[in-house]
């Protein structure tokens, strides 16, 4: 044991003395002194805070800096997928398929959590099949090192330091190994891929053991999540989106999502039922969504193709009121679909998970 111990801590020192070189090809010299400044500042805090002696060593005893998480946090990838794109991969028959399989999996645990929380089976499989493929997704990094390393890279450091923080709480209250706990590079965790804050304030034991470990219980990780969203005000008698359609002159800055108003007033600026049907107006306010750009690329293509038919020099001098605008779908949001959007601020992502949502219907 002795002899382990001792190779051990020679692995620690060697990682930490390696450390800068390390570094240094990835991101510039490494600076060893703000590094054992930030350890310093955690276990100070930690200890302000009351988290144990034995969680604050673990968190620190052989502290990694991960280079390729820096990367990943300065170069995330644009976003390039059309909308439709985007929720042909998001919804995909795979998906829709093994959520079925879940929901016959886990009919009693779908039902507690809809007897207690008042939101419904599929609306709970849409949030897991998306956050992690119904728990298939395994995070990579040890969450306490992906905190560290974002700490020092420093774009959010009181954001991540207050992260680090809550999960050492979590781990203390919840009789949870801490160097057992991973996540993704940004620090989301577990079936429905929350942060320790949020996990903090809307964690939910499922399971009846005392515990809250929403990585290892299913049971905790939808009690959670059905927690999550009934905060959040979910109506389950409400829809999520509905797909409509637009006149192909529509105002495209009304499109984000932001611009709220009665489903009267949209249905009397032309918004419609796919087939050309009124849409169902109650008492409330809405949203629309669409993919302004493909709208924009459309119509630019429809004025070019006008201007070549016409023989025309400068399509820009082409009547746009003449030149044949395509149709617009779009999706109509509901006050559902903006509860989503406090988990996720997507409203791409709102829309998968409403989609889904319905294909998982009974």
């Amino acid at each position: 044991m002795r002899r382990h111990g001792f190779i051990a801590r020679l692995i620690g020192v060697a990682m930490v003395l390696m450390l800068p070189v390390c570094v240094r090809a990835e991101s510039g010299n490494f600076d060893v002194e703000r590094w054992y400044q930030i350890l310093g500042d955690v276990r100070a805090r930690a200890t302000a805070q009351n988290i144990s002696k034995e969680t604050i060593d673990a968190t620190l005893k052989y502290p990694a800096f991960i280079p390729s998480i820096v990367k990943s946090d300065r170069n995330q990838a644009e976003f390039k997928l059309t909308l439709d794109e985007y929720l042909a991969r998001m919804v995909n028959s795979k998906r829709v398929e093994d959520g079925r399989q879940m929901r016959l999996t886990y009919p009693t645990l779908l039902s507690r959590v809809e007897n207690k929380y008042d939101v419904q089976p599929h609306v709970i499989l849409a949030f897991w099949g998306l956050e992690s493929n119904y728990g298939e997704y395994r995070a990579a990094h040890k969450l306490t090192d992906a905190f560290l390393t974002l700490i020092y890279e420093g774009r959010r450091e009181k954001f991540f330091g207050n992260q680090l923080l809550a999960l050492m709480k979590i781990a203390d209250d919840n009789d949870l190994d801490i160097d057992d706990i991973r996540g993704s590079w940004a620090g989301a965790m577990g079936h429905f891929q929350f942060i320790p804050t949020t996990l903090q304030q809307y964690g939910s034991d499922g399971n009846g053991d005392g515990r809250i470990d929403i990585i290892h219980s299913v049971g905790d990780a939808m009690f959670s999540a059905g927690n999550y969203l009934h905060q959040m005000g979910w109506n389950p008698n409400e829809k999520i989106v509905r797909r409509v359609m637009l006149p192909g002159n529509f105002d495209v800055s009304l499109l984000d999502g932001g611009t709220k108003k009665t489903l009267a007033e949209w249905s009397a600026m032309g918004v419609t039922k796919p087939d050309g049907t009124t849409i169902p107006i109650a008492d409330m306010t809405a949203g629309l969504v669409a993919d302004v750009n493909l709208i924009q690329q459309q119509r630019a293509e429809a004025i070019a193709a006008a201007a070549s038919t016409i023989g025309a020099v400068d399509p820009n001098a082409i009547d746009t009121d003449v030149a044949p605008q395509p149709v617009i779908y779009a999706y109509l949001t509901y006050p559902n679909f903006y509860r989503i959007k406090r988990w996720n601020s997507s409203n791409w992502y709102a829309i998968a998970v409403a989609l889904l949502a319905d294909e998982l219907k009974q």
